[in-house]
């Protein structure tokens, strides 16, 4: 793969990351404040390891928005069920 390949791919999985943000941020809606927190310090722990993927090997930053999304999912659907979590 060459360089520009690699560099689209880098920007692409940053603008999903950001859109992934939007869900995070929009997270109070289901979940309580303080684990709102945890959340958007999860994302922007996430932004700072999509930073870093980018630097060494942009091709592979899309896979750091997946990973984002799944976490999401995960946490919020775990506490749906454990905690009662309802929109």
């Amino acid at each position: 793969m060459n360089a520009r390949t690699a560099t689209l791919l880098g920007i692409l999985g940053i603008l999903l990351y950001a859109l992934i943000g939007v869900q995070y941020l929009g997270s109070g809606l289901v979940m309580p404040y303080p684990w709102v927190f945890g959340m958007w310090a999860l994302w922007i722990g996430g932004f700072y390891v999509l930073i870093r993927v980018f630097r060494s090997s942009p091709a592979w930053t899309p896979l750091v928005p997946l990973v984002a999304i799944v976490m999401w999912v995960v946490i919020v659907q775990l506490g749906s069920w454990l905690f009662d979590w309802t929109a």
